[in-house]
């Protein structure tokens, strides 16, 4: 019988790759320890994640609530403690999806677990997608208005889409639409002569001096959308409550471009970041000027203080809080695209659409 016997120089050899292989061994059973104790610590968290990118002042926190959500433009908050999401959806193949978030389950939300509602675009030529958005408190329902478009609806909490209002010139996105305190609805139109040609209605001759002068400028309108009256309503038959009376130059300082409620009184951002505000005596005064840069897609909401919080747009990527005496203060920089916000209490809510996320900025505790 042949064996094969090792020779003390192929011993040492052999002992020494068996004892490299039980250290790469130990090591790998380490390493798959410290990974299993991540994991589940990342399971049994019971807190949001800390949001990497997002800049606040000292004294604030921000956290994701809602991860992989496809580029979220909107926000609102129900009367249930739900986050109302508008996003635009991964394939763009609809007017809107409608994602509902629940702020009292555990956090983040995986918005890829939950199955949204889809809102098609309409059977007609005009594929307008929608890109402004508000609640109604008393029955949930949605008021979402075209972005670039000429129309504002109601989606009934049967996920009926109802046309609310039609005949606008030129209805943009962000804050363009928002609920006073009396559940009435407030929206910011823009005129002008070009703007006349892509109406769906020509100009009533109540507002055809706004052609007659050349005007260039917005026009705010307030309606009760629980009236007695048919729908939809036609803007271009609305009296406006801005501008009041005759215009005395032929073309505004300042175009409008989002509004939020403050009360009795509302709140006008302009594309040049000047903050005005819109008095009951029917007076518009400025209440703040913003840093100077390209204001678009904007959101504003207001506090329970008086404040008013504004989210410059994709341009800016800054979230700005004008206090009730007109001081300007940074609440947030370096934001994804910021989108809409809504506030709840102490806590913002953001929409990061290029991060496809929502985060919440607090006070730190």
């Amino acid at each position: 019988m042949n064996c094969k016997v090792l020779t003390p120089a192929r011993s040492s050899e052999h002992a020494e790759a068996s004892r490299a292989g039980s250290l790469v061994s130990r090591q790998r059973r380490e390493w798959c320890a410290r990974f299993l104790l991540v994991v589940v610590g990342v399971i049994l968290m019971a807190s949001t994640l800390p949001a990497r990118g997002a800049d606040v002042p000292a004294g604030f926190r921000v956290e994701v609530v809602v991860t992989d959500i496809p580029r979220p433009l909107q926000l609102a908050l129900d009367g249930r403690g739900t986050l109302v999401v508008l996003s635009q959806g991964w394939r763009g193949d609809a007017a809107a999806e409608i994602y509902r978030v629940d702020l009292r389950s555990s956090l983040p939300a995986d918005a890829a677990r939950t199955r949204p509602v889809v809102v098609p675009f309409p059977d007609e030529p005009r594929k307008t997608t929608l890109g402004s958005l508000a609640v109604e408190s008393g029955s949930g329902d949605l008021i979402l208005g075209e972005e670039n478009g000429n129309r504002i609806y109601r989606l009934e909490a049967g996920q009926r889409l109802q046309t609310l209002v039609v005949g606008l010139n030129h209805l943009l996105g962000g804050s363009a639409i928002a609920l006073d305190h009396l559940g009435r609805l407030v929206f910011v139109d823009y005129v002008s002569p070009e703007m006349h040609l892509r109406s769906e209605e020509p100009l009533p001759p109540s507002l055809s001096w706004l052609t007659e002068e050349g005007y260039r400028g917005p026009v705010a309108f307030r309606i009760g959308i629980h009236e007695d009256r048919a729908l939809p309503r036609r803007a271009d038959l609305l009296t406006s409550i801005l501008p009041r009376g005759e215009i005395k130059a032929p073309e505004a300082p300042w175009r409008l471009i989002g509004v939020t409620t403050a009360g009795d009184d509302l709140v006008f951002l302009s594309a040049v970041g000047e903050v005005l505000r819109l008095g009951s005596d029917g007076e518009l005064r400025r209440l703040a000027r913003l840093p100077a840069g390209h204001y678009h897609r904007t959101n504003l909401a207001s506090g329970r203080d008086g404040s008013v919080y504004v989210c410059g747009g994709f341009h800016i990527r800054r979230i700005f809080r004008i206090g009730p005496a007109g001081e300007v203060s940074v609440v947030a920089s370096d934001l994804g695209d910021p989108g809409g916000i809504v506030l709840d209490g102490d806590a913002l809510y953001v929409a990061e659409t290029a991060l496809h996320r929502i985060i919440r900025i607090t006070p730190a505790r």
